[in-house]
């Protein structure tokens, strides 16, 4: 059995699919405190997870990476730079598979190569398909981590302001929040991510590093 939605072309996931799933996915910090979790995705990436992490650094914010094993491979000083910068790093398997088209053994020994590299508890599926077999067997050793927000950053259809103000209008209290640090999404990732973090300081919202709890 697979999702069927394609989550990916929907900013906010389906609330049911959210209901059907949040005993073993989490889409969504309980918290009665202005706190955000802003999170990356598919990096690191040379030219691009730099920048970002000037961004974070300007303003003092700390953000959870989920990491391509492959790219942490090609770009290992750029991922101890994360850590040393004090930022959380996560799985995001080695090969980006898609789980809705890969087999489960093939699948969980991806994630587990990925996992020499980049030792977290924290897994996040690539494209955010992952059959319910495959989250079962992977819940048992990592904390499987959605969304509440995707930026759309990745969408080469929509402009960068868009993606600003996606995130702008749909980032509340607890909500995790998508960007990617990838090329692809650069230009978005670039214009966007400082006028989100300043919209959300200024409303008095704490940014905050995703946990293994």
């Amino acid at each position: 059995m697979v999702f069927e939605n394609e989550i990916m072309k929907n900013v906010t996931p389906p609330i049911l699919l959210t209901a059907f799933t949040s005993s073993f996915l989490t889409w969504k910090n309980n918290t009665k405190e202005n706190k955000i979790f802003l999170t990356f995705d598919d990096g690191p990436n040379a030219g691009v997870t730099e920048n970002i992490l000037d961004i974070l650094e300007k303003y003092d914010v700390k953000a959870t990476f989920f990491c391509v094993g492959a790219e942490v491979v090609k770009n290992r000083a750029l991922f101890t730079k994360i850590k040393k910068s004090g930022h959380a790093t996560g799985n995001h398997s080695y090969s980006h598979f898609n789980g809705w088209k890969t087999g489960v053994k093939e699948y969980i020994q991806d994630i587990e190569k990925a996992d020499r590299i980049i030792e977290s508890g924290l897994f996040r599926p690539p494209y955010g398909k992952i059959t319910l077999k495959q989250a079962f067997m992977l819940k048992r050793q990592f904390r499987i981590v959605m969304w509440s927000v995707l930026s759309g950053d990745f969408d080469v259809n929509i402009s960068k302001e868009k993606c600003f103000d996606n995130v702008r209008r749909l980032t509340q209290r607890g909500s995790i929040v998508v960007f990617h640090d990838s090329e692809k999404a650069a230009e978005r990732c670039l214009y966007a991510l400082p006028r989100f973090i300043e919209h959300f300081l200024e409303k008095d919202f704490e940014f905050e590093l995703l946990s293994t709890l």
